[in-house]
């Protein structure tokens, strides 16, 4: 049988590892990098437009385009061993003058770290753990620099060339399950970002979640929360701007849970009287329509709720469809539970009396005029189920629930 041809990826992916590699390989495998798998991920770039940096004139201040469709691809297997070996696989950035390599990232319990400098779109790691799972994102640069927005992280498992029993590894190696249910904006009152989610499992026990953001050139670490932590919140972030994160679980093992999957959340500029409470109040309104203070004709009312264990957060947004605008409005509403009860109140003043809840406008958000809305929320404490409510009142008057 004829010797097949290196692939050309892993060629220049660098002398050392592909040498590693072919050590006991008789016929490696060509690489089609053209056509990606199904598993292919693909990272929609809709984050906030980069800054154009300043300099002299001709200075190339263009960075690469992200690298696209990153997936998983078979490098050449060693065989009689059982180190784990991983490839990855992306689709060429382009650049203004040149792209010039790419950077590769992998996650660690100390956050990502550099992996690999490459000049190719394509990247081996080796001696790894076979079977374990293991997350990177990549970069691309130019001459000038310049960096690309990172990637999306991928996750992949690390491979072997043969059947080999590994040695047993002592103590815990169970990773988390990957965080699920994220909600952005959970928390609507925050002048930044807030996130939401649902807590992940272990066989032993979670013991923290590492937030990371994506910047213009990287993933950073922006908080860790201990166990038993359901939300997170970001500060001092421009408002109306849209920032992605993902939430990675890790336990007391240093095991890595896989990372969740992105979101995006715009950041909220808050609500009046909230984060910056003002010196004085607000000023009317200079020009209002007539103030009716009867029960509006009608009105829509959105309920939105997300569960954890033991609790959970709601968000309740009131709309004025009628013609006249309500000044100062109390709303009513019933839980089916019992066991469902209001812990803390964002936006009007809570109360609760068996399953009836009523919640009374504060002194900015007093007058709803036709056609607008204010958001109210609560955070709760439950002991069952977590339905919705089945009906709404504003001033003694029926809403529409939508």
């Amino acid at each position: 049988m004829p010797r097949l041809s290196w692939p050309v990826a892993w060629t220049a992916a660098g002398a050392g590892a592909v040498a590693l590699l072919a050590a006991n390989v008789a016929a490696p495998p060509v690489l089609a990098v053209s056509a990606p798998p199904v598993n292919a991920a693909v990272f929609a770039d809709h984050a906030a437009p980069r800054p154009v940096a300043s300099g002299t004139a001709g200075t190339d201040v263009t960075p690469p385009s992200t690298p696209s469709t990153v997936y998983p691809c078979l490098p050449p297997l060693p065989t009689g061993g059982s180190q784990g070996v991983i490839g990855l696989c992306w689709s060429a950035s382009t650049d203004d003058v040149a792209v010039t390599g790419y950077e590769v990232y992998r996650l660690t319990s100390d956050g990502f770290v550099k992996a690999a400098s490459t000049t190719s779109a394509g990247f081996v790691a080796t001696g790894l753990t076979a079977g374990r799972t293991y997350t990177f994102y990549i970069v691309a640069r130019d001459a000038a620099g310049n960096t690309s927005k990172p990637t999306a992280p991928i996750s992949t498992p690390a491979v072997t060339g043969t059947s080999v029993s590994p040695t047993p590894v002592a103590g815990d190696t169970t990773p988390p399950s990957k965080p699920a249910g994220l909600r952005a904006n959970c928390l609507p009152d925050f002048r930044g970002t807030s996130l939401c989610w649902s807590e992940s499992t272990d066989d032993v026990g979670v013991a923290a979640y590492d937030i990371y953001r994506r910047t213009d050139t990287a993933w950073i670490l922006v908080g860790t929360k201990p166990a038993g932590t359901w939300n997170f919140l970001e500060g001092n972030l421009v408002t109306g701007r849209t920032y992605t994160y993902v939430i990675v679980a890790r336990d007391a093992a240093g095991n890595l849970s896989l990372p969740s999957d992105p979101i995006d959340v715009i950041a909220s500029g808050g609500y009046p009287g909230t984060n910056s409470p003002p010196a004085s109040p607000p000023a009317s309104p200079p020009a209002s329509p007539p103030v009716s203070p009867s029960p509006p004709a009608t009105c829509k009312v959105e309920y939105g709720s997300w569960s954890f264990p033991g609790g959970f957060t709601a968000s309740v947004k009131i709309t004025n469809t009628g013609s006249s605008a309500v000044s100062g409005w109390t709303l009513r509403f019933a839980f089916p539970d019992a066991g469902q009860k209001v812990a803390q109140g964002y936006s009007a003043t809570w109360s609760q009396s068996g399953k009836d809840v009523t919640a009374v406008n504060l002194s900015w958000n007093k007058v709803i005029d036709p056609g607008r809305s204010v958001l109210i929320g609560f955070t709760g404490r439950r002991t069952g189920a977590n339905p919705d409510p089945a009906a709404f009142t504003l001033n003694n008057g029926a809403c529409v629930k939508s």
